[in-house]
């Protein structure tokens, strides 16, 4: 089991709160050694806590401000094919495996309602997808988040 620890906890919040400290500053805002927030944050990293450094991008402020959800159907043992076909769709920001009445839920964008029909007659394309639904976010009252899980994992472990 990984835990993660109050201190890991109050790391991971500076860290998602104002990503560009540095492991100098983080050491003297938390109170700790600077070595110690290098190797937390090695050891977070190896355990893939810490998935990437990369700055997180708005669809909406590239042109794309449309999101919808398309749950596809695709035929038995292909799906290999779809999720490489899917790949090279650039509208296609991450594809879930599910359970239900599809195999795959996918997010998408795209630049207008116009574009958007546009981006899944380039998802269903492909043959070896059956059938497909789709449904348009209107908004997104809770982003995706995850340092509510950090608080919460790290309340558990102490």
């Amino acid at each position: 089991m990984h835990e993660v620890d109050q201190l890991d906890g109050r790391l991971l919040r500076l860290l998602a709160e104002q990503p560009r400290t540095s492991v100098l500053e983080i050491s003297r805002r938390l109170g700790v050694a600077r070595g110690t927030v290098q190797a937390r944050l090695d050891k977070l990293l190896a355990r893939g806590v810490i998935a990437s450094f990369a700055p997180s991008l708005d669809p909406g402020a590239l042109g794309f401000g449309v999101t919808a959800f398309a749950t596809l159907e695709i035929k038995q043992g292909r799906g290999d094919a779809v999720l490489a076909h899917l790949e090279r769709v650039p509208e296609v920001l991450e594809v879930h495996k599910i359970t239900g009445p599809g195999d795959l839920l996918c997010r998408i964008v795209a630049r207008d309602n116009g574009d958007l029909q546009r981006v899944i007659d380039e998802v269903v394309r492909d043959h070896n997808i059956e059938r497909t639904s789709t449904v348009i976010s209107l908004a997104a009252p809770i982003r995706y988040r995850v340092l509510p899980l950090v608080a919460a994992a790290a309340e558990d472990a102490s």
